[in-house]
C-alpha cells in the first residue's frame, strides 16, 4: 500500500530521476537544473512505498482562457509511475489526490498534455483542442492569395522579447480559448531558452515583429533555424522551425509567413502546434506548397466543478437542456441537471425531468471550449441524445468565433 502525500523540495531530485526513468530521458546538467527550478514552483504529490518514491505528479499554477473568461486551471506535468509499481493503483491514487486538491482550491478545471492518449480518459479528461503540423516548401517564394501587410519588420533581441511581444500574446490569449497563462519565467525558460531542449542543432530563438517602431506591434513570429545537412540525394534543406506566430489580421500573418519562408539558406518551414482554423490554410495559393503533415490531440481538459465551469464561461446562443452527467471520479458532478444558458449568462441546477442528453464528464470536457461538437459525439455513440435537436442546440450555444487552441505544452 503506497502513501500519497506532498513531495518536499528536498525530494525534487528523486522525482526528476523517476521522471527520467519513466520517459527514457537523460538530460544534461543545464536541463536538469531547469527542471528542478520548474518543479520547485509547482504543487507536488508523490506515491511513497516506504522510503521509495514510486509515483509522482506536479501541477503548474495556471489560468486558462475559456470563452468569455479566464479561470484557474492547474496544468499537470511530470506524471509518472515507476515500472516496479505499475498496475497497482498508484496513478489512480495520485490523480484522485490532485483532483481533490484542485476542487478544494476552487479551480473548476484541470488540464494536461497526454504522453499516451489512452490513459487519461478514465480520469475524466477529454481532448479539448487539436493541433496541426504545417510544412511549407520554401525552395520557392510562398504563393499567397492576399496581399501581405507591408509595414516594416524588425528583429527583437530575445532579452527584450517578453516586454515587446508579451502584451500582444496576452491579448491574443484572451481572444482564443484553451490557452494557459505564460509567466516571464516560462517565457525565458521554455520559449526563449538559448538552447532548444529537444534539438541541440537548432539556433537560438529569433523574434521578428511587424509594425512601426513607435507603434504597438501588429504581430510576431518566434522561430529557430537549422542549417542544411548532407549533399546530393541525401541533402536535407535548411529548416525554419516556427514555434509561434501571432497576428492581428490575415495580412499581418501573410507577411510573417512570407518572411520566414524567404530566409536564405533554408528550404523548409515547419510549424508544430498550429490551430485547425489557421488562416494560412486558406490564403496559401498552393496547398501542395503548404501541407498539413500531422493532426493530433493537444490540450486535455477536466471539468472538476461542472457547475462552476459551465456558469462562468460565455455562451453564443440561448439553450435549455437537461444533461445527465456521469462522473465516477467526482460524484458531486454526477446527476441530472438543467442548463439554461445564453448571452446573458447561465444557470445549472438539479433537475427531476427526463434527460435531453446523457454523457460522461469526459465528453462534456471535450466539448466545453467549443472545439468538439456534441453532434459528432452523438454520431460516435459517446453521447446519447434523447431529445432530437438538443445536441445541435447545445453546439450552437457552445460555439466560439475561433476554435480553441494552444501550443503551450507543459
Amino acid at each position: 500500500m503506497v502513501d500519497i502525500r506532498e513531495v518536499p523540495e528536498s525530494d525534487i531530485d528523486r522525482a526528476l530521476e523517476l521522471a527520467y526513468l519513466v520517459f527514457h530521458d537523460r538530460p544534461e546538467k543545464e536541463v536538469r537544473e531547469k527542471h528542478h527550478a520548474l518543479l520547485a514552483s509547482c504543487d507536488r504529490i508523490g506515491a511513497y512505498d516506504g522510503t521509495v518514491l514510486a509515483g509522482f505528479m506536479a501541477a503548474h499554477d495556471f489560468r486558462l482562457s475559456v470563452p468569455g473568461a479566464d479561470l484557474p486551471c492547474p496544468g499537470l506535468t511530470f506524471v509518472g509511475v515507476a515500472p516496479t509499481h505499475r498496475r497497482r493503483g498508484v496513478l489512480t491514487g495520485l490523480m484522485t489526490e490532485m483532483l481533490r486538491r484542485t476542487a478544494d482550491a476552487g479551480s473548476p478545471l484541470a488540464a494536461l498534455w497526454a504522453s499516451e492518449a489512452a490513459i487519461y480518459g478514465r480520469f475524466g479528461y477529454g481532448s479539448a483542442t487539436t493541433g496541426l503540423t504545417i510544412e511549407i516548401d520554401s525552395t520557392r517564394p510562398l504563393a499567397l492569395r492576399i496581399d501581405p501587410d507591408r509595414r516594416p519588420l524588425r528583429l527583437v533581441d530575445p532579452e527584450e522579447a517578453v516586454a515587446v511581444v508579451g502584451p500582444f500574446h496576452e491579448a491574443a490569449r484572451a481572444g482564443r480559448a484553451g490557452r494557459p497563462t505564460r509567466s516571464a519565467e516560462r517565457w525565458s525558460q521554455e520559449w526563449l531558452a538559448e538552447q532548444d531542449e529537444e534539438d541541440e542543432e537548432l539556433s537560438p530563438p529569433r523574434i521578428i515583429v511587424l509594425g512601426e517602431a513607435d507603434q504597438p506591434i501588429a504581430g510576431y513570429v518566434l522561430y529557430r533555424t537549422k542549417p542544411e545537412d548532407g549533399a546530393g540525394a541525401a541533402r536535407v534543406p535548411g529548416l525554419v522551425r516556427v514555434d509561434e506566430l501571432e497576428a492581428d489580421t490575415p495580412a499581418v500573418a501573410a507577411a510573417l509567413w512570407e518572411c520566414v519562408a524567404s530566409l536564405d539558406l533554408t528550404g523548409q518551414v515547419r510549424a508544430w502546434g498550429r490551430p485547425v482554423d489557421d488562416p494560412l490554410l486558406h490564403f496559401a495559393a498552393d496547398r501542395d506548397q503548404v501541407r498539413v503533415t500531422a493532426q493530433f490531440p493537444a490540450l486535455w481538459l477536466r471539468l472538476v466543478d461542472v457547475r462552476a465551469a459551465l456558469t462562468e464561461r460565455s455562451w453564443a446562443a440561448p439553450v435549455e437542456v437537461v444533461l445527465e452527467v456521469h462522473d465516477v471520479r467526482m460524484p458531486a458532478n454526477a446527476g441530472r441537471f438543467r442548463l439554461v444558458a445564453g448571452p446573458d449568462g447561465a444557470t445549472y441546477e438539479h433537475a427531476d425531468s427526463a434527460a435531453d442528453l446523457a454523457l460522461d464528464a469526459r465528453e462534456l470536457a471535450a466539448c466545453y471550449l467549443g472545439g468538439t461538437r456534441v453532434e459528432e459525439l452523438v454520431a460516435a455513440g459517446l453521447v446519447r441524445e434523447h431529445t432530437p435537436g438538443s445536441a445541435a442546440a447545445l453546439d450552437a450555444a457552445l460555439r466560439t468565433a475561433v476554435l480553441p487552441h494552444t501550443s503551450d505544452e507543459f
